[in-house]
């Protein structure tokens, strides 16, 4: 399979506050071909909700 596009890193964690703008990010990553990862990750940092999600690039493995 080709490489990410843009020279973005088969691996990526996003990250961010639980908001549109975030999962905007995560669909916009599938959009280009990621997959997702593992399961995402919330927190708390005492004012909103953070979250991460893990994406990679397919592999022909």
């Amino acid at each position: 399979m080709a490489p990410p596009p843009d020279g973005l890193p088969v691996y990526r964690v996003l990250t961010g506050p639980d908001d549109p703008a975030f999962c905007r990010r995560v669909s916009d990553a599938l959009g280009l071909g990621y997959e997702l990862y593992g399961s995402p990750a919330i927190t708390f940092d005492g004012s909103r909700v953070i979250v991460a999600q893990a994406v990679r690039w397919p592999s022909d493995e």
